[in-house]
């Protein structure tokens, strides 16, 4: 596997001029880091124009589930009839970059591999062998420069490439893209909720568990419930109601991911997550290129149709009483410990699943990134809120500022 890590001479380029608002996606790194400046999704992004440039076409107001997930031509419920190990779920999102490198449709792949020291820290990397996709199967938590290996893929004369990446990696991508000048691209997204530091992932594994240097394996799941993966084969699944989220530093999160507007990676030719597979991957085929992705494929993916049951509106609503207090410094407040085991109960047996808990989760991350803007940084809002993001938290009697 051909690797660049982020300590090597042509990646560690500072940026040119650090900001509050920054996930280092790499572009700061390049050769043009003033480019932050236009390819920023936390600066002034315009969804619309890159999704006409990107699928032809802004979101169809007609297809209502466009306005929570993008555009896209049609959303499955997929699994690998034969999982792969290491895998986050089944290994969808590295067997498509492995079919796209068996098949020549591209010299290399810009993807993520943990870090030799650290298997939690992510570490970018140029693979250019099918084989060499297995190494980079599973979730790490943290920030790492992707898009810094944009030029010496170049260097290297790689002309035909996919990038699998999260939205903020993506949007600064699609922005440069005619700049770049690729020959062939394709990008395999992920969605994204919330990233932090690998350090602070590390304490946060250190609430979980005793032993959390045993862990091997992490994921929030669509059922409300954690799930914990030993060395020792042992799992552990923790209702989200008593995870120790009371005990985290109020930075954990920065606030790049709570004013982050792009929950599902819209921008992708092809989504691959779980929010709204209930058990199984969530599929959002945005393209002709992402169709093309998913039928490399072929007999090795299930396919089935989506499901939707729940309400959405009380969750929504009282997660966005937690953020008002948090956004104005204020301690959350937090359900009594007679209550928790009921309501974790009930949770996955009357919230919502499916496509309501992705709606749900969608709407979460617009309110909080409009309280969040509101009390930290109200000048940015004009720039940095789309018009769809507005329309998402009206119900909850959230409107912009006159």
């Amino acid at each position: 596997m051909d690797t660049q890590p982020p300590s090597a001479p042509s990646l560690a380029i500072p940026p040119a001029v650090p900001r509050g608002l920054c996930t280092d996606c790499g572009i700061s790194r390049t050769s043009e880091p003033k480019r932050c400046a236009t390819a920023c999704q936390f600066i002034k992004p315009n969804y619309p124009a890159l999704e006409r440039a990107v699928h032809g076409r802004a979101r169809d107001p007609a297809r209502p589930d466009e306005l929570f997930f993008g555009p896209f031509r049609r959303m499955l419920r997929a699994a690998l009839a034969a999982p792969r190990d290491g895998a986050q779920w089944t290994g969808i999102t590295t067997r498509i970059a492995e079919r796209l490198l068996e098949t020549g449709a591209v010299d290399a792949v810009l993807t993520m591999a943990p870090d030799p020291a650290d298997r939690w820290r992510p570490m970018p990397v140029l693979v250019t062998r099918p084989e060499d996709m297995a190494q980079c199967r599973g979730m790490r938590m943290g920030y790492a420069p992707l898009l810094a290996l944009l030029e010496p893929a170049r260097a290297l004369g790689h002309n035909r490439v996919a990038i699998i990446g999260i939205p903020c990696q993506v949007y600064a991508l699609r922005a440069l893209e005619k700049q770049l000048g690729f020959e062939r691209l394709y990008v395999i997204g992920t969605p994204c909720s919330d990233n932090t530091t690998t350090e602070n992932f590390h304490e946060f594994l250190a609430l979980l568990t005793d032993a959390p240097e045993t862990v091997t394996y992490l994921e929030f799941l669509p059922d409300f419930h954690v799930e914990l993966r030993f060395t020792d084969g042992r799992v552990r699944r923790i209702p989200f109601l008593r995870l120790p989220i009371s005990k985290l530093p109020a930075d954990f999160f920065p606030l790049t991911c709570r004013t982050c507007v792009d929950y599902t990676n819209v921008l992708a030719d092809i989504t691959v997550g779980y929010m709204a597979g209930t058990g199984a991957q969530w599929l959002i085929v945005r393209n002709e290129r992402g169709e093309h992705l998913l039928s490399l494929l072929g007999n090795e993916v299930l396919l089935t149709r989506l499901t939707s049951a729940g309400k959405r509106k009380s969750s929504v609503a009282g997660y966005l009483k937690n953020v008002e207090l948090a956004a104005g410094g204020l301690p959350v407040r937090s359900m009594p410990n007679w209550l928790r085991p009921i309501m974790a109960w009930l949770m996955p047996r009357i919230g919502p699943r499916g496509l309501e808990f992705a709606r749900t989760r969608v709407e979460m991350k617009a309110v909080e990134t409009v309280l969040h803007l509101r009390a930290r940084y109200p000048r940015r809002m004009r720039n940095m809120v789309p018009a769809h993001i507005w329309t998402l938290v009206a119900p909850y009697g959230l409107e912009p500022e006159k």
